[in-house]
């Protein structure tokens, strides 16, 4: 199935992951998990709908610098949580034209390994861990039947992505379901990596920079085999690591199924 995209009209990537079914035949509920791109470009109205959509909670992925120069349009009657990933925006997603040129302009592929790279830290570090540990404690406060918690970064793609692929592997849903709406994201974020694209300047162009920009701001299932990789050779499994990196409990994981299934 496909995700319910939200009538976001200043906004991207906001999609809805209720209507995904479980290997055991539920249903994840709609207008209680809401994944997204950043919130701070949201008019009036985006924010009034999102309040009106029920949403709660806004979970803010960003590193502090991104935080710092672009903060949240908070949903009237949510509150705000800060958990940052990295301390820095290491997706380099919202790093200036100057600071990538540099890099890129020698490899093709340094958007590419960069990605690659950056997904198994986010498995890996630290302070990663202990922001979707915090993420799952909010997830599991969340005890409302139409109070929805959103998550984001900046692009609503890595950061985002992977606590998105954490929660649906607790929820239950099967990793094919999860690898679709991982890669789904492409569809939602081709007016920002156009208006990326386009800010190239013509005069440094090059199909070197090009192809590393573009690599940055699309998600390829690479990027998450990455991730799956590093978990299992670190911890064997999915379900090893929520519960010995995450530290979510048995009692938790059905917590979490009471609250979001169906």
């Amino acid at each position: 199935m496909e995700p319910t995209l939200l009538n976001i009209h200043h906004g991207f990537n906001f999609r809805d992951l209720g209507g995904y079914q479980t290997k055991s035949g539920q249903t994840i509920k709609r207008h209680r998990l809401i994944r997204s791109g950043k919130l701070d470009l949201l008019s009036d109205r985006d924010v009034q709908f999102l309040s009106d959509y029920g949403v709660r909670y806004d979970v803010d992925f960003r590193s502090p610098d991104e935080q710092h120069e672009a903060p949240d349009r908070v949903p009237t009657g949510a509150s705000y949580h800060f958990l940052p990933i990295f301390p820095y925006d290491e997706t380099q997603v919202s790093r200036s034209w100057e600071e990538r040129q540099q890099d890129f302009a020698a490899d093709p592929l340094s958007g590419y390994k960069n990605m690659v790279h950056t997904y198994a830290d986010i498995v890996l570090l630290p302070t990663a861990q202990k922001s979707y540990r915090k993420f799952f404690d909010l997830l599991l406060s969340n005890n409302g039947n139409h109070s929805a918690l959103l998550f984001h970064c900046s692009a609503g793609k890595d950061r985002t992505g992977m606590g998105a692929v954490y929660l649906l592997s607790a929820l239950g849903v099967d990793k094919d379901i999860i690898r679709n709406d991982y890669l789904t994201t492409n569809n939602y974020i081709k007016t920002p990596l156009a208006e990326v694209m386009a800010s190239i300047p013509a005069s440094n162009a090059s199909e070197n920079i090009e192809s590393s920009v573009h690599d940055l701001w699309t998600v390829k299932a690479d990027y998450l085999d990455s991730a799956l990789a590093t978990i299992n050779k670190h911890y064997g499994s999915m379900t090893n690591y929520l519960s010995e990196a995450l530290d979510l409990t048995d009692a938790q994981v059905a917590d979490l199924k009471r609250l979001y299934l169906a």
